[in-house]
Order: structure tokens, then sequence, then C-alpha cells
């Protein structure tokens, strides 16, 4: 039962101040990991319904840093990434964004998502 539950541990790192933006994406950075961010509200049902595709891709994609961002928490933050739209997901490498997709499409997410790590893996390899 204990495993059942390690595995059911979220992949996705919520980020709660714009100092914790800026020490994941570091973190990330020099460790090679690519970023992909769900910038989301509590308000929005698009996003909110967007939450289980994006822990099953965070599962799916364990060489990838999953960082949700509530906008009303963090404006600071999606105001930065020139979000404007609910659900809005930013790819990043090497700390700077190279994809955003606005709207919930988890098969697009998922494809984009897959490229970004495929084009990570090359670099490393």
């Amino acid at each position: 039962m204990e495993s059942q539950e390690q595995q059911n541990k979220s992949r996705v790192v919520k980020v709660g101040s714009v100092e914790s933006w800026d020490f994941y994406v570091n973190q990330a950075k020099n460790q090679g990991l690519p970023i992909v961010a769900h910038f989301t509200a509590s308000w929005c049902m698009p996003s909110v319904a967007m939450n289980p595709y994006f822990e099953e891709m965070a599962s799916e994609f364990p060489d990838a840093l999953f960082l949700t961002v509530d906008v009303d928490d963090v404006k600071e933050v999606a105001s930065k990434m020139e979000v404007k739209a609910m659900p809005t997901f930013v790819l990043m490498k090497d700390g700077s964004q190279v994809d955003k997709i606005v709207g919930a499409n988890p098969e697009e997410i998922r494809k984009r998502i897959e490229g970004l790590v495929q084009s990570t893996r090359v670099y490393v390899a």
C-alpha cells in the first residue's frame, strides 16, 4: 500500500513565488532539464480540467521539470512569461522559452513535450 502512495506522489511542483520560480528555472538550467510550466487559475475550468493530464505527462516524461503556476498567486511570473489566457503551457530549455501552447489540448501538449524532451536528450548524448 505504501509503494502505491509513493507512486501517486505528484511530480508537478507548485510555484508559489517569483523566488521559487527563479530557483526552479536556475536549477533546471544547471541540470540541463527542460521545463514544462502550466499557467493556471482555480476559476478557469479548462485549466482545472488539464490538471490530471498534466500530472500524467509529468509521470510520462521524468526527464523534464513540470511546474504549475497559479496566475492569481504569482502574477509577476505570468506577466514576465506574457501569459494572457489560461491554460497556457510554456516549454523552456536552458532557462529560455522555446514554445508556448494556449488552450486545453492534451494531445498537442504531449506531442510538443515529447519533441522538447527528445531535443534535450540529443544535446546530452
